[in-house]
């Protein structure tokens, strides 16, 4: 066999996936388990872990775990800390000197990555705020600004299933990266040539001089207050017997979820005991989502039996939530991210209207593919909206813009799949934020004898019969990605004219930066920043939008209608997607 030099001295990012393979089978630093996989991998499987170096994005980067070079791995997740590390010195000795705070979620090796991560980055200097068990995304954005870091690193795959893990990166705001210091981060990362060659010091070493730091529980305390916080209105206001069901879907929200509510008074709260705990594999669901009905099954089982107001249940780094709520036949029905974000939204401003608080500049960010549901709703109490390209960094990188400017007050930001923020302190979507006022909102209208499914078709009979859904196809591997790119080059070249009946009015190219009327063919430039995004607007305020995932091998279409009963947007929306998904196939 080869020896891992020979290999080497081809050109390592030149040479052929089956080279690649053999320099990683031959070399010393892969251990010997990792090489036991090797061997037992088909072709098949050899081609797509080696084809290509996994993709370090604008968000970080997220993947199947196991070996190569286009897995999530100790190897991968070296070169991307140390990319990050050199990205932070060069900005010079007054940025790396202010750390990185590093948290993990429960998933598959996160601990070791975590680990990995603190390792890499302490080796050149660079303080590191480490937390010694599984956190919160949320909380670790918290963190980034209360220590005043240079950034923040959390390992997870967020929602997707147990094969998966993910790493993502957070600047000194507590933000994701936007664009364009994303893309400088990148080259950092691309420039690391040899993942195989990196040899940091040893952990136990880096903590002795001080440059890996254990986080307390001062962190958790400064959180949780900051969280409630967020709360709208007194006690005696709020119905004290509201039953509430929680699951974490095994992941990290069950602790901080549950002191906060005992902190804040709710004594009626029952756990989902089977979901409590971390679990890697997420035994009890097929997906630790909630936004899949499916994950609520185990809550809904707990909630007829104590018969509960209100479920909810956060994903694995509790930055998701999903609620589920009694309908007008008293079953449990799970709200869309729409739903649950025009309820909170409604709360939140007529709380704040009622007490004094709403704000002359308030304004409240949206995503691109969010209903239109929430910006008719802030409109009526006279507050502003402004869209963003889908990724919650879009929606901090505004809040940070506003502050700056002094323009606007943030009061709320959230995007359809199910991510809200109320508090700017956290910098990303926070479920635990979100939970915290979704319950809050149940146990108002229950004092005023509503459930919150009450209040939503009051929202429809005011503001309009809303609908959306989404529909996703999942292609993995090299072929996915290229039958994914296939398919929005054909939108570009040759886009819809009607949909289900409806004219198509207006087309916009993200990418491109640019807004054309169908009938009249004028382009106008659109403000946002480029993204591989494409979106429709339709005759009747319909629209539908297309864009890849960025952190799965899926393209997700999204389809939303406003009619004046509820029996019309159901039948218009069906006709709506049955009709565009047979034009893309």
């Amino acid at each position: 066999m080869q020896t891992a030099d020979d290999i080497h001295k081809k050109g390592w990012n030149s040479v052929l996936t089956i080279d690649t393979y053999q320099y990683w089978l031959a070399h010393n630093k892969v251990d010997e388990q990792d090489k036991q996989l090797l061997r037992k991998m088909t072709e098949r499987e050899r081609e797509d872990a080696f084809y290509r170096t996994l993709e370090f994005g604008t968000g970080g980067m997220r993947g199947e775990l196991g070996p190569g070079t286009n897995r999530m791995n100790v190897y991968t997740v070296r070169k991307a800390s140390e990319g990050l590390a050199q990205f932070l010195v060069d900005k010079g000795a007054d940025a790396a000197k202010k750390g990185v705070a590093i948290a993990y979620d429960s998933r598959h090796q996160s601990d070791v990555f975590a680990r990995v991560v603190a390792e890499t980055v302490g080796t050149h200097g660079i303080p590191v705020y480490l937390f010694p068990t599984p956190h919160s995304t949320p909380e670790l954005s918290f963190a980034v600004r209360k220590l005043g870091a240079a950034a923040g690193i959390v390992i997870t795959a967020s929602h997707n299933p147990p094969e998966y893990n993910g790493l993502k990166v957070y600047g000194d705001d507590g933000a994701q990266l936007p664009p364009d210091p994303a893309e400088e981060l990148i080259t950092y990362v691309n420039a690391v040539e040899d993942e195989l060659s990196l040899q940091p010091k040893l952990f136990a070493e880096l903590q002795e001089s001080g440059l890996i730091r254990m986080l307390d529980s001062a962190i958790d305390q400064a959180y949780l207050q900051m969280v409630q916080n967020v709360e709208q209105c007194q006690a005696n206001e709020r119905d004290s017997e509201l039953q509430i069901v929680f699951t974490p879907l095994h992941g990290t929200a069950g602790r901080p979820v549950t002191k906060l509510l005992a902190n804040c008074g709710y004594e009626n709260v029952t756990t989902v005991a089977e979901q409590m705990q971390p679990d890697p594999n997420f035994s009890t669901v097929d997906l630790p989502n909630p936004e899949e009905p499916a994950a609520f099954k185990l809550a809904i089982d707990y909630g007829e039996r104590v018969n509960a107001d209100i479920l909810l249940a956060t994903d694995p780094d509790a930055d998701r939530m999903g609620v589920c709520v009694r309908n007008d036949k008293g079953k449990f029905t799970v709200l869309t991210g729409n739903q649950t974000g025009a309820l909170v939204l409604y709360y939140l401003l007529s709380q704040k209207k009622a007490n004094g608080t709403l704000p002359e500049n308030g304004i409240l960010y949206k995503t691109i593919v969010t209903s239109p549901f929430g910006e008719t709703i802030a409109n009526q109490f006279g507050v502003s909206v402004e869209d963003t390209l889908t990724g919650f960094k879009f929606i901090a990188e505004n809040i940070k813009r506003s502050e700056q400017s002094g323009q606007h007050t943030f009061l709320f930001g959230y995007e359809e799949s199910y991510g809200y923020l109320i508090d700017p302190a956290v910098r990303d979507k926070d479920a635990i934020q979100a939970v915290l006022l979704a319950v809050e909102a149940a146990a108002y209208y229950k004092k005023q004898g509503k459930t919150l499914y009450d209040v939503l078709q009051d929202l429809y009979a005011t503001y309009g019969h809303f609908r959306e859904t989404l529909h996703s196809i999942t292609r993995k591997g090299k072929e996915g990605a290229e039958e994914i790119a296939q398919i929005l080059r054909s939108l570009r070249e040759n886009p819809p004219t009607v949909i289900a009946g409806r004219e198509v009015l207006f087309a916009e190219d993200y990418n491109q930066g640019t807004r054309t009327e169908i009938a009249t063919g004028e382009v106008t430039a659109l403000t946002l920043p480029a993204s591989n995004v494409l979106k429709f607007y339709l005759a009747g305020g319909a629209w539908c939008c297309v864009r890849p995932s960025g952190t799965e091998p899926k393209c997700k279409f999204y389809f939303g209608v406003c009619e004046e009963s509820s029996e019309e947007s159901d039948s218009a929306l069906a006709r709506m997607t049955e009709h565009f998904m047979r034009i893309v196939q």
